[in-house]
This record gives structure tokens, C-alpha cells and sequence, in this order.
């Protein structure tokens, strides 16, 4: 990155630098991180809108607030870098992403900053009310636990179970909604701007909590003076519900404007209990292109800030997983009125777009709600539809309950297409796939399958809409190797594996991504290759088969091994008395930090030039 001076910027190695400020020069701070966050995000590529948009409510939090002794708990971590660049790390900025480089995302390991590691949503109000309680039992009644949640993270279940929580409980909590989605007319600004003056400030907070004190005890005028308080405040803000949750509502006000961020922050500070804050931002601003097209900038390849666009991308030679997966939605609802497609808040990154736009009332967005979409499928189910359910690997961790209960318990005929299974690459554990084989293989009344290329992706997911009960095809994030696609919606044979390769002595069992390394090493050892496409049911009568041919078995899975297909394996041959050497390779006991996916593949030794080495090894 061009080095460039930033008068203030350049003397913040803190948020203790940041308090040193003159009130009046927050304003120019704003502004130089957010010509920094865009200059560096344009170098490393990363999430950029989201952060845009919180730069002045940053610069104000860490202001205002004491930290680290007070925390910052971000939700999901989009919104974020202006933080980091704020908290000591501005100059490893343009290594987000990449692997020994910052984080994507709030990590407690990178910075005392950081109070809460993330990457799930909605999921701050929770951890920061478990704070404030352990503070508040250690006697540290004086510290701040502020929460910092998007309008989409807190359509998630859980912040509202939190919420709900945190309403009876006298703790210092601060939940801070930056709500993005909308704009403020100047009419409706202005006046919330002067009400939130009123509502925020001591007076009316201390006459508000000796009023409470006073009209207790009287309990009929008490009732009266809540109920007039909470309807004229339901008339111009849009808080009664926070209200009646049992926290104090402020807002909503203009998340751009430093000086009422601080004055309102300031009076919040002396208010105890919890307290909500709604702020209003534009995600993207100050960026003219990020502001006309938030989505296409919230996450971005390196690109010229100087220009108006982002880079295009050269044509693909061939579709990506999720690609197919999309078109395989579209050709498969033409032919049957059954399917019904779901996604929770990932409609462009699960590919249902071309679906959402061809068969709209048959395309059902929950927002950030995984447990809600995987029971809502039950219950389409129930009536005789067909849902899909179009959600990443990492995210259905989160619906496990609704998937053993709701779904697999009563055999209702769903399918799941798991989108980013295994390694992410950049977006790092987090975001990791690594569990489903492990989590699924132990449920009664599925069926798992994992495409070893583009077509056979195609053709499990025809073979698991076409059955009659719950089914899992789990993908890669990506492209595949490139075999061509057949538009026939033809269906495989359930439970039954394809030989590759035919050796002798060793026999690799493979399943999904795994297939063509493992194909390329079991080619130079003269093995036998076999593409067993079902984790479960496994192919057992073709391994009964290869342990008599064969003298060592090495399975090869983009997944841990713990409790993984290759530990499917070995659990039958054990229930068959075959002892023979089994290795089982697979993803490895500890998370998986960021890089490429081609970093994180050879640091698990699952390249082709890892498997070899492994193989070698065992069999020496």
C-alpha cells in the first residue's frame, strides 16, 4: 500500500491516543480511517461496506468508553475493521485474510481488544451480558459491556433470547443496533435527534428512577404514569418493544454524526441497567461506489479505489459448486411444483438468486434464523412439500437440535444442500465446513453424499430430492475440476461407490473433494482409487470386496476424523472380524486457521503431494 500521512491517524497506536482528542477533532479522525480503511481493504481485499459504515460509531465507542477494561463485542465481525485499525493494528491491515495475517474477524488471541471472538451472528448481546454479570459478581459495578449487533444479526433467535434475559437483570449492558437497511428523512431525523437529547440525558434518566421510586409505592399511578410514558415514546421511536423488554430505548439517531454519537454515549455511560441504543448508518459511506451497491462491496477482491467499479472477474472456464447448485434449483422446481427453496439470510452466497427471481413464491428467506429455517422445512414438509434447505456447513451447526427432532426423528422428506463444506480458505475456521460428515453420520434417517465433481453434484441432488426422506449433499466452496455437466436430472444409486482406478495392494477410499488427489497419488502407487460418494449408507459390499484383493486401506476425507467417513469404515470392518491396516486421513485435530484453500489443504496434508507422503510413510 502507498504509504500516505494521515495527521491523526498516524499517532493512533491505541484507543488510549484516541481519548487524548479534542472532541472537535473526531470529525478528521473519521475521516482518515475511513480513506485508510478503503486504501487498504483495496489492497488485501475483505469485507469494506459494513466497516464504512461504522467508522464514526468506532471512533466515538473507544472515545467514550474505557477499553480494554470496558469491552466492545462486535456481532459477526463485518463491521469491525475500523476497530482493528483503531486497537494497534493499522499496520498489518492489508494482511487480513491472508494466512498468518489478521484475522477476518474479533479474535481474543490477536488483541486484548478483542473481547469476544466471532464470526456466527447474533450472538453478542448473549456474551456481553455473561460479562457484565461475571464483572458485576466481582464487584467491578463500574464497567461498560457494550454490544454492537447489525439489524440482520438480531432477526437471529438468539439476541432476542438474550434480550429477554438481560431486560430482568441489573446489569451494565449497552446494546448499540447499527441499523443499516433504512435511511432518516430530515423531518424524522431532527426529531429524533432532539428526543434522544431528552430521553439520554441525566436529568430525564434521574427523574425517570426517582419517579419509578415514588410512584411504586402507589401502585395504580405507577401503572398509569409506565403506560403514558411507553405510548408517547411508541409515537415517534420505534422502541416499545426494546421498552418492554426492560431496557431503556434511545434513539434512533444519525450514526454519522460524531457529535451526537459522543454526547449520547456520554450520557448512556451514567445511566445503569440496560440500555439500547438504535443508530442509523449508510453501509458503504463515503465510498460512492460502496454507497450505490453495498452488497457487491461488502465483500471484495483487491481492487483501484481510484475507480468507480470493481474488477471484473475473467470468465470461468467452468461453474462453481454453488453455481450448480443454482441452476440445478431452477431446472429442478420447472419440473416439480413440490420444491420449495430456503435459505437463512444467504440468498447470493448459497446461489438461490436465479431462483428467488424465477419462482418467488416458492423462495422463503428467513433472515439469520438457522433453527427457525430447518423446522419451517419440517413443517412445509408435513403438508406434502419438498423443501430444499440452501444453508452453509458451518452455519447448520446451529439448527442441530431442529435437524435431530424437528426433521430426522420424524423422517420428513427434506433435503439439505451444505454449501462451503470443509476448508474455507480465507474466511478461516469460523466459516469451516469441517464437521458435517461427523455431526450427519450419526443421525438415524439420512442419507449423505459428498460430489467428487460438478455433475455428480448435480446428480445428488436429484437422487436426494427424489427421496422419500431426509437427505445431505455437502459441496466445496468453489470449482470443481471441470466435468462437463449433463442437463438430464439423472439420479445415482444410493449407497453404491464408483471405482476410479483399479490397482493392487493398496485401495483408497475417497469421498467428495478428496477424489481427485487421492485419484492422482493412487495412479503413481499403482492403486486402486474408489469414489464411495455415499458417507452413509457406505458401499460395504464393495469393501467387503476390495479387503480380500487388497492389503491396506487409506481413506481420504475433507473432514475431521474424528467420527468422519473413514471411522465409518473402520467400524465395519471391525463388525466384520477384517483385520487389515487402515489409514485414515482427514482434516486435523485443532482449528484450521486463515489462508488460501491451497494453504490450508497442504498444512493438513491433504494435497496430493501430503496423501503421498502419509501413504509412504504407513506402508514403509
Amino acid at each position: 500500500m502507498t504509504y500516505t500521512t494521515y495527521p491523526l491517524l498516524d499517532k493512533i497506536n491505541s484507543p488510549i491516543d484516541v481519548r487524548k482528542l479534542e472532541k472537535d477533532q473526531l470529525k478528521q479522525l473519521s475521516k482518515e480511517v475511513r480513506e485508510f480503511l478503503t486504501k487498504s481493504v483495496s489492497v488485501s481485499g475483505g469485507h469494506f461496506s459494513a466497516g464504512l459504515g461504522t467508522v464514526e460509531l468506532t471512533v466515538a465507542l473507544h472515545y467514550v468508553f474505557d477499553t480494554p477494561s470496558d469491552k466492545l463485542i462486535w456481532d459477526v465481525g463485518h463491521q469491525a475493521y475500523p476497530h482493528k485499525i483503531l486497537t494497534g493494528r493499522k499496520d498489518r491491515m492489508t494482511s487480513i485474510r491472508a494466512k498468518n495475517g489478521l484475522s477476518a474477524f474479533p479474535n481474543r488471541d490477536e488483541s486484548e481488544y478483542d473481547a469476544f471472538g466471532v464470526g456466527h451472528s447474533s450472538t453478542s448481546i448473549s456474551a456481553a451480558l455473561g460479562m457484565a454479570i461475571a464483572a458485576n459478581l466481582k464487584g467491578d459495578n463500574n464497567r461498560q459491556m457494550v454490544a454492537i449487533i447489525g439489524d440482520g444479526s438480531i432477526t437471529g433467535g438468539m439476541a432476542f433470547e438474550a434480550m429477554n434475559h438481560a431486560g430482568s437483570i441489573d446489569a451494565n449492558l449497552l446494546v448499540i443496533l447499527n441499523d443499516n437497511d433504512m435511511s432518516i428523512s430530515p423531518p424524522v431525523g431532527a426529531m429524533s435527534n432532539y428526543l434522544t437529547k431528552i430521553l439520554s440525558s441525566r436529568l430525564y434518566s434521574s427523574m425517570r428512577e426517582e419517579s419509578k421510586k415514588v410512584l411504586s409505592k402507589m401502585p395504580p399511578m405507577w401503572e398509569l404514569a409506565r403506560r403514558t410514558e411507553e405510548h408517547i415514546k411508541g409515537m415517534v421511536i420505534p422502541g416499545t418493544l426494546f421498552e418492554e423488554l426492560g431496557f431503556n430505548y434511545i434513539g434512533p439517531i444519525d450514526g454519522h454524526d460524531i457529535e451526537m454519537l459522543v454526547s449520547t454515549l456520554e450520557n448512556l455511560k451514567h445511566i445503569n441497567g440496560p440500555r439500547f441504543l438504535h443508530i442509523v448508518t449508510k453501509k458503504g459511506k463515503g465510498y460512492p461506489p460502496a454507497e450505490k451497491d453495498p452488497l457487491a462491496y461488502h465483500g471484495v477482491p483487491a481492487f483501484d479505489h481510484t475507480l468507480d467499479h470493481l474488477p471484473k472477474s475473467a470468465p470461468a472456464p467452468h461453474p462453481t459448486y454453488t453455481e450448480i447448485f443454482g441452476q440445478w434449483l431452477c431446472d429442478m422446481a420447472a419440473q416439480d411444483s413440490r420444491l420449495l427453496g430456503i435459505t437463512p439470510a444467504m440468498r447470493e452466497g448459497s446461489g438461490l438468486v436465479k431462483f428467488s427471481e424465477q419462482y418467488p413464491e416458492r423462495y422463503f428467506d428467513v433472515a439469520i434464523a438457522e433453527q427457525h429455517a430447518v423446522t419451517l422445512a419440517a413443517g412445509q414438509a408435513c403438508e406434502g412439500a419438498k423443501p430444499v434447505v440452501a444453508i452453509y456447513s458451518t452455519f447448520l451447526q446451529r439448527a442441530y437440535d431442529q435437524l435431530i427432532h424437528d426433521v430426522a426423528l420424524q423422517n420428513l422428506d427434506v433435503l439439505f444442500a451444505l454449501d462451503r463444506a470443509g476448508l474455507v480458505g480465507p474466511d478461516g475456521p469460523t466459516h469451516a465446513g469441517s464437521f458435517d460428515y461427523s455431526y450427519l453420520r450419526c443421525i438415524p434417517n439420512i442419507i449423505i453424499m459428498a460430489p467428487a465433481d460438478e455433475n455428480e453434484c448435480r446428480q445428488m441432488l436429484t437422487t436426494g430430492f427424489l427421496y422419500k426422506g431426509t437427505a445431505a449433499v455437502r459441496y466445496p466452496r468453489g470449482k470443481g475440476p471441470g466435468v462437463a455437466v449433463d442437463k438430464q436430472l439423472t439420479t445415482l444409486e444410493i449407497g453404491k461407490a464408483e471405482i476410479c482406478h483399479t490397482g493392487s495392494r493398496i485401495a483408497f477410499l475417497t469421498w467428495g473433494s478428496m477424489v481427485t488427489p487421492a485419484l492422482k497419488v493412487g495412479k503413481q502407487l499403482a492403486a486402486t482409487v474408489v469414489n464411495m460418494r455415499f458417507v452413509k449408507p457406505i458401499d460395504e459390499a464393495l469393501i467387503l470386496e476390495l479387503a480380500k484383493t487388497h492389503d491396506v486401506f487409506v481413506t481420504v476425507e475433507e473432514n475431521v476424523s474424528a467420527g468422519g467417513a473413514g471411522e465409518a469404515v473402520n467400524r465395519f470392518l471391525q463388525s466384520q472380524k477384517i483385520l487389515m491396516p487402515v489409514l485414515n486421513l482427514g482434516l486435523p485435530d485443532y482449528f484450521v486457521e486463515q489462508g488460501t484453500r491451497e494453504e490450508c489443504l497442504t498444512e493438513c496434508g491433504l494435497d496430493a503431494s501430503g496423501i503421498l507422503t502419509s501413504v509412504e510413510e504407513f506402508c514403509s
